[in-house]
């Protein structure tokens, strides 16, 4: 499997609500309209535990929580995708207010898709950290 790993990200908001806001997919279909066309993501569906979508060219993709730590981790599966992969959310408390993040996703890739986009991958990881580092999360 191969990992991508974002950069770290400063969050300025207290570790709990980000994981409250986080940790209850729900909270994604308010900001649906945050992410760019040019991503290629359509279709967002998401209610508390899980979110679906359709990405050109890959098709649809279902994620689902498949385990929450309080205000540290939240852990993905991938429940429906043309690759076998995991993703999860890691959080640190660093004061009262303000939360690191990072993220994490391993993907069972084959050797050419590797080299075609997995620099892609990347980027688009570090995309995804710093629009989730820049949503509101104190109430």
């Amino acid at each position: 499997m191969e990992e991508y790993t974002s950069d770290v990200k400063i969050i300025a908001a207290n570790d709990v609500n980000v994981f409250a806001k986080l940790s209850n997919l729900e909270n994604l279909q308010q900001y649906k309209d945050l992410i760019p066309e040019t991503s290629g993501i359509r279709d967002l569906k998401s209610d508390r535990d899980t979110v679906s979508f359709n990405i050109n060219p890959v098709g649809e993709i279902k994620l689902s929580i498949i385990e929450r730590e309080p205000n540290r981790t939240i852990k993905f599966g991938v429940m429906q995708s043309p690759i076998a992969a995991n993703f999860w959310i890691q959080l640190l408390k660093t004061n009262e207010k303000e939360t690191k993040l990072r993220l994490t996703l391993k993907a069972d890739l084959p050797f050419m898709i590797k080299v075609m986009v997995g620099s892609k991958i990347q980027d688009g990881i570090n995309r995804f950290a710093d629009l989730l580092a820049q949503l509101p999360y104190e109430p």
